[in-house]
């Protein structure tokens, strides 16, 4: 056998080393990526206690849109963070860039779980809520591009969407572990202590699990594509900007249905169910558990699918499928507002939603060559997360509000599925 062949020999039965860093990639994507998404989320999951003790008005509506506008702070961060630890992975690595934001990350979340309250210190205690946003705004808008760009880079080129579908898996898995803590802490404390100190609990655990995350990532090898280009640019957000303009535009327009449907379906509906449809916070969180489990096993399932029968494909079907669908799903659950009827609306968004988004990372970075793949992708991304999903919740709060109709959350998604849908005709894929 020959001398270089040794990399790829089975010593012991175990499988080639490749396969093994491309699992451990897996693995670091989704623990990491999780994590993230369970510290930045985890602020949606308690708005409406986090808009008494640090926005108090006099009146819940208002307190709670001023926490959901909070929210929705972090995401104006997100494009400069994304642009920022963008260019930092295609200068100096992929996973050096995702190791650092983890700890950005950390640092945020540990701001909101021990500040005062505004009772305690007054107007600081908002100002200190606004600036962790803000720190965890900057570290998630570098997550998702890096993060794909990692798994991608790190894929066999006939797998890349079942690869880059893990990023998916790991929303799920903050989304069922942000549910469980919720329901955990909620059916496990009288309102007194839950209000007292009990929301803080996802916060410190976000806090001390980052750096189990930052561990991992740090120990996994950078990817073979990254360290095999020749022409690592200097100035990556220029040459997105003027070489792939048509990428960046599509991939933003494609980001819109995703960004909607993930803050709408997989972090609002806890609270819409018990603001609107006077449902328990114990069902609203049970039913966030059933659609992020959906999410977590379905996304590679249609990644893997989309590898076989063609990305753009199972993409713009599945955005059809949610435009058609959303109004009549809303419409029965506001109709029959039980238990049962809210498991079965998660669940069927779950899968239209692990439909959408498996196989649309690995879509992505088709438009973008590695040397700027990063900031091509985190660009886009977290522009439409912005402007679309950001202030998502704060949306149909006011929507609902001013109008009166509770089925105002099906027309802000029907409208966002139409934008995406757009966004799937205008895509040129980048060619080698």
């Amino acid at each position: 056998m020959a001398t270089g062949a040794s990399n790829e020999m089975l010593v012991a039965g175990q499988p080639p080393a490749r396969t093994v860093t491309r699992r451990q990639a897996i693995l670091a994507t989704v623990i990491g990526s999780g994590l993230e998404w369970f510290d930045f989320s985890g602020y949606a999951f308690f708005a409406a206690i986090i808009g008494k003790l640090f926005f108090p008005s006099g009146n819940e509506t208002t307190s709670l849109l001023l926490a959901l506008a909070t929210f929705g702070v972090g995401f104006v961060m997100r494009p400069l963070g994304g642009i920022a630890f963008g260019i930092y992975a295609d200068k100096v690595g992929r996973k050096r860039a995702l190791s650092l934001a983890m700890l950005v990350m950390a640092l945020g979340s540990a701001i909101i779980a021990f500040a005062p309250t505004y009772e305690s210190i007054g107007i600081a205690a908002p100002c200190l809520i606004v600036i962790a946003r803000l720190l965890q705004g900057l570290s998630a808008g570098g997550e998702m591009g890096g993060a794909t760009a990692f798994l991608t880079e790190h894929a066999p080129a006939n797998r890349r969407a079942f690869y880059s579908s893990w990023i998916q898996t790991s929303v799920g898995f903050a989304v069922v572990i942000g549910s469980l803590t919720g329901t955990l802490i909620t059916t496990s404390l009288s309102a007194e202590s839950l209000t007292s100190w009990g929301w803080r609990i996802p916060f410190v655990i976000g806090m001390l699990v980052a750096p189990v995350g930052y561990y991992i990532r740090l120990k996994i090898d950078e990817t073979p594509e990254f360290k095999s280009e020749k022409h690592h640019t200097n100035t990556p957000l220029r040459d997105v900007i003027r070489e792939y303009p048509r990428g960046v535009i599509s991939n933003l327009l494609m980001v819109v249905l995703w960004t909607v449907c993930t803050y709408v379906i997989l972090f609002y509906i806890p609270t819409y169910v018990v603001k609107y449809l006077h449902m328990t916070q114990r069902e609203g969180f049970t039913s966030g558990i059933v659609s992020g489990v959906v999410l977590m096993v379905m996304a590679p399932v249609f990644g893997a699918l989309s590898d076989k029968v063609g990305k753009q494909r199972v993409v713009s079907v599945a955005a059809l499928i949610i435009l058609i669908a959303s109004y009549p799903l809303f419409s029965h659950l506001i109709r029959s507002p039980d238990f049962t009827t809210l498991l079965i609306f998660q669940a069927i968004f779950g899968v239209l939603i692990a439909a959408y988004t498996g196989p649309i990372l690995a879509l992505f970075t088709e438009m973008f060559p590695s040397r700027v793949r990063t900031t091509g992708l985190s660009l886009a991304y977290n522009g439409a997360v912005t402007i679309f999903g950001g202030f998502a919740s704060f949306i149909i709060t006011w929507l609902t509000q001013a109008t009166g109709d509770a089925e105002s959350a099906s027309y802000y998604i029907i409208f966002a599925a139409v934008v995406s849908l757009i966004g799937t005709r205008l895509m040129k894929p980048h060619q080698s």
